[in-house]
């Protein structure tokens, strides 16, 4: 991980979940490199009562730890989206929010916005 710990992934429950995929870090370090600002993960793995807890999807990619909700310092989402989607446009998971992007690293393309 050149850019993020380990911990930053964890699931925020405290129940110790933070078995991050690393491709999902090497797009994260990308992501980092490119607009040359800190990415903040405001949610990362996901056990699944703390999922539940925080109203997300019952087959989360959270729950595989290749998710990750995040935001990019001073650069708009629709902006780290739309780079995300140009950079992998066959692939991952990449969902558009108001004030954040998730992205996840499944193998078939998924897109939403919400």
């Amino acid at each position: 991980m050149k850019y993020f710990k380990r911990e930053e992934f964890a699931c925020k429950d405290g129940c110790g979940f933070d078995d991050i995929d690393e491709e999902l870090v090497d797009v994260l370090d990308d992501l980092r490199e490119h607009f040359g600002q800190p990415v903040t993960i405001t949610s990362g793995c996901r056990c699944s009562k703390h999922n539940k807890a925080v109203g997300g999807e019952p087959k989360s990619k959270h729950m595989e730890g290749i998710a990750a909700d995040i935001k990019v310092r001073n650069v708009n989402p629709n902006i780290v989206y739309s780079w995300l989607d140009n950079k992998y446009p066959n692939k991952y998971g990449l969902g558009l929010y108001k004030s954040w992007v998730h992205v996840d690293t499944r193998r078939q393309r998924a897109r939403w916005n919400k």
